[in-house]
């Protein structure tokens, strides 16, 4: 994709990504690269970060975090003087229905996701710039379930109000929430290519748009939340509109 930034759009700026190795962390990690930031690159596999810092030239570093390890990411942040954009996509957890969850599976999307991105923004706050901006990961299961998987649509939900409230008790620095639906990359394509083509062909059939999303698009939009100033407590839903439907 053409990078639609100035190329001074993150001068002089520093964003962390964790989970940037890859996927939509790695897309909007090289349009930060592309506006002429620096990228802190985070996950829980030197070998994917490493490619990634060297794919992305000297503007790139890299250190292995895991969300789930307190003092992983404390060790992370604890290096770095100053930091202006946060996002973070890596998570692991298990969906599914109420009947068939057990507990602890049906408790994943909390404990990866939502912790996981609660325990990164808490780290980060010491060095967080005044107009710094964070940017979190839901999904637009938030608002129109796909299927059965109650607790994973709570958890983005939860996401979402956890964006609101940061929001407020963290001004002047910016807190949003990004919820994507169906996309079509590097997460999608780890599952059986079946249950990719019928989630695919389900998500094309129920969104306005007619097609499947693609990371550099929902990279764009958050680097829009990065750089948009009057933006802050919200979700925006780059679902192709299958949560208008």
């Amino acid at each position: 994709m053409k990078s639609f930034l100035a190329g001074d759009a993150f001068a002089d700026r520093t964003a962390v990504l964790i989970g940037g190795g890859t996927g939509i962390g790695f897309a909007v990690a090289r349009l930060v690269v592309s506006g002429g930031g620096a990228v802190v690159l985070g996950g829980r596999r030197a070998g994917v970060l490493e490619k990634a810092a060297v794919d992305l030239g000297p503007a790139a570093t890299w250190q292995v975090v895991d969300t789930a390890d307190e003092r992983t990411v404390a060790a992370l942040f604890a290096r770095l003087d100053a930091v202006d954009a946060v996002f973070t996509t890596a998570a692991t957890y298990v969906t599914g229905s109420l009947r068939e969850l057990s507990l602890a599976d049906a408790a994943s999307p909390f404990d990866s996701k939502f912790w996981g991105q609660y325990r990164v923004v808490k780290a980060a706050l010491p060095v967080l710039t005044a107009d710094a901006s964070v940017v979190l990961m839901a999904g637009a299961a938030s608002v129109r379930p796909a299927g059965a998987a109650p607790a994973y649509v709570a958890a983005n939900a939860a996401i979402e109000g956890l964006a609101r409230g940061l929001a407020v008790e963290l001004a002047p620095v910016r807190v949003n929430a990004i919820s994507p639906g169906t996309v079509d990359g590097n997460l999608w394509n780890q599952r059986p290519r079946t249950v990719r083509d019928a989630a695919f062909a389900h998500f094309v059939e129920t969104s306005t748009t007619r097609k499947l999303a693609r990371e550099d698009e929902i990279a764009a939009a958050v680097v829009h939340l990065f750089l948009n100033g009057a933006t802050t407590g919200s979700t925006i839903y780059p679902d192709g509109g299958y949560s208008l439907r």
